[in-house]
């Protein structure tokens, strides 16, 4: 994969600021008025941020709540890979001709740590999104309650940081390095998981061993046919793009079911499965629905080929 692809401080209308608070008063300080002057402006404004804090704007913005669109980010944003073509592109895609403001907390105390590198890179991959866009992201991150590290990512991810009511560039901002960071081979899988290889003809033999081993570790219903789904477009995928075969894994972590995927191929497009299907489009879908049906994707590649790396909760619901 091209990771080294820096996304440059934006020269246009895009704006990516990162809003550090502490406490309510602050919360609100630095997010109510960024709506109320959107909505002075004519501007289309949404707020995807977890439930607490959602309801919290609702309340303050009182009246001027019906001209926002809200979205509950723990639902929407839990995969921080489906955040970008299915909350933020399809909100400043649906108002194509005016500038848009959106809200987006896609990181919250309680995050774990197998999803943090997810939401890290999806942060950092925000700027090579929207280059050039008419839109204003503005990013809050809880300063009293996130690891230092969580904030220390922060300023190489947004350009400008606003913490106490002061906005100032940050001195730090460098997205590309955040997401050659979080292109990291992965720990290595249990050593139960054994590989099933597998080719063109062997497609609907890796799938059903997929499904019938996802059940036994305890998945059912939408989510087993969640996983069936994604399977079959990343094998298909190793088929037709990563060399023509591959090696499937499957095992249980942390009430999740995890699937790996592996082959020969290398990905060289960064917002790879986080750019929304044009209507017209044929094929090139596969990860984005991948991202669309699971909890967390990972995705490490380089010379050697690529692996992906797909989560998904036995007993968590995901927001599509």
């Amino acid at each position: 994969m091209t990771v080294t692809q820096a996304a440059e401080p934006s020269t246009g209308p895009f704006a990516h600021p990162a809003l550090f608070y502490r406490g309510e008063e602050e919360y609100l300080d630095g997010t109510v008025p960024f709506v109320r002057e959107g909505l002075k402006a004519g501007q289309p404004v949404a707020v995807a941020v977890p439930g607490r804090q959602l309801a919290l704007l609702r309340e303050s913005l009182d009246g001027d709540a019906e001209s926002v669109y809200f979205v509950e980010m723990t639902e929407a944003g839990r995969n921080p890979g489906r955040i970008i073509p299915r909350v933020l592109r399809a909100f400043a895609d649906a108002h194509p001709r005016t500038h848009v403001r959106i809200i987006g907390e896609p990181i919250w105390p309680g995050r774990s740590s197998v999803e943090y590198p997810a939401c890290v890179q999806h942060e950092a991959l925000i700027n090579l999104a929207f280059q050039g866009r008419d839109a204003t992201i503005l990013c809050p991150y809880d300063a009293e309650r996130l690891d230092e590290q969580v904030l220390t990512d922060a300023y190489a991810t947004h350009p400008v940081i606003v913490s106490g009511g002061v906005q100032r560039p940050s001195p730090s901002y460098a997205p590309g390095e955040i997401i050659a960071r979080c292109n990291r081979p992965f720990p290595a899988a249990p050593a139960t998981a054994e590989p099933r290889l597998f080719g063109i003809d062997e497609l609907p033999v890796v799938r059903h061993f997929a499904v019938a081993r996802a059940a036994r570790l305890g998945l059912s219903g939408v989510r087993l046919d969640d996983l069936a789904l994604a399977v079959a477009e990343l094998t298909t995928n190793s088929v037709v793009h990563g060399g023509g075969s591959g090696t499937l894994r499957i095992w249980g972590e942390d009430s999740q079911v995890v699937c790996e995927v592996r082959d020969s191929g290398r990905l060289t497009d960064p917002l790879a499965g986080r750019r929304p299907a044009a209507r017209d489009q044929r094929g090139g879908r596969g990860l984005l629905l991948v991202h669309t049906v699971t909890d967390l994707v990972r995705i490490h590649t380089d010379d050697g080929g690529t692996a992906v790396r797909i989560h998904i909760g036995v007993n968590i619901g995901i927001g599509r």
